[in-house]
């Protein structure tokens, strides 16, 4: 019997050794000796049949050896790869710097300083910047804030119609939001959290409380086809707002372009200019704006109005 597994051994010896296997078992060996070693020969003439089946069952790990990588000793490249950072949204980088000055009721309130993401941000950067600098062919400078919020001031931005719109069409200016509503989304998906935090400045993209399109039937060639009316205007992607505290509600509707550098007190000012007090709680008005009411929608507009007139009376890129 030990004769014949002598025998199988010598035969199955080049399938699962491998040429490099005994010279690493030599520098083993001779790096560790040890006078408990049994030597091959006596291995082979004391081998049992539970060592032959494990040996023979575990050859192609033998085999294939050079090439196994161990799960729980992977590199530090294959980690990294493997469990990729996440990625942080808090480290954005100023490209740009902007100023505002304000005034309230013709009094000079001072200058709000902004500092722009233009790496992260550059569609909402590039139209923020142009509508300071005025290469828009229009720009913030004589225009009003049209709400003050306890979380955010909202300015108005420009006109879409009149003499705004003519302006920049006859500068190439382009007013559509489209390109702004595409970085939104995906910088919402990018960076998870909060992103109007206090201090942030963001152009208005979206409207939050713009009714759904109301369904009508119109006659189109014969047939009576169901068709969406829109109730109210879309955002042109001028508007901008500066949070005075972390406001969530504006994620959705306004892309984040900047942060106050310097300024915060100007804001506050205008913060604490008194408004129309908001009315929407009102059944009344729920009722009116369910139905579509276009007062209701006047009168929407006008809540949280500063009574008090509050202007950009000058604005500009800073070298």
């Amino acid at each position: 019997m030990r004769l014949q597994l002598a025998e199988t051994l010598q035969l199955l010896a080049p399938i699962v050794e491998p040429p490099s296997l005994p010279r690493l078992q030599t520098q083993i060996v001779t790096s560790h000796p040890s006078p408990s070693i049994p030597t091959a020969s006596s291995s082979a003439l004391k081998i049992s049949r539970r060592d032959l089946a494990v040996c023979i069952a575990s050859s192609p790990v033998i085999l294939f050896g050079s090439h196994i990588v161990d799960p729980f000793h992977i590199s530090e490249a294959q980690a990294e790869e493997a469990n990729p950072e996440p990625i942080t949204c808090t480290e954005k980088i100023l490209t740009k710097r902007a100023f505002l000055d304000v005034s309230i009721d013709g009094e000079p309130a001072g200058r709000i300083v902004i500092g722009l993401y233009g790496a992260d941000a550059p569609s909402g950067t590039a139209r923020f910047s142009n509508l300071v600098s005025g290469a828009a062919g229009i720009s913030y400078r004589r225009k009003e804030f049209t709400k003050i919020t306890p979380n955010y001031v909202q300015h108005g931005g420009v006109r879409s119609y009149g003499v705004d719109a003519e302006l920049a069409r006859q500068t190439g200016g382009n007013l559509a939001a489209d390109s702004l509503i595409e970085e939104l989304e995906r910088l919402n998906e990018k960076c998870p959290g909060t992103k109007n935090k206090a201090a942030s400045v963001s152009i208005v993209v979206r409207d939050p409380n713009k009714a759904p399109p109301k369904l009508k039937l119109v006659a189109r060639k014969g047939k009576l086809e169901i068709d969406e009316e829109e109730v109210g205007t879309s955002p042109n992607g001028t508007e901008f707002v500066i949070s005075t505290r972390d406001s969530p509600q504006l994620d959705a509707s306004s892309l984040v372009v900047g942060t106050v550098l310097d300024g915060l007190d100007v804001v506050e000012k205008i913060a604490q200019v008194k408004t129309v007090q908001e009315n929407s709680s009102s059944g009344y008005f729920r009722v009116a704006k369910l139905i579509g009411d276009k007062r209701a929608v006047v009168a929407e507009r006008g809540f949280n109005r500063p009574y008090s007139k509050v202007l950009i009376t000058n604005c500009g890129l800073i070298n």
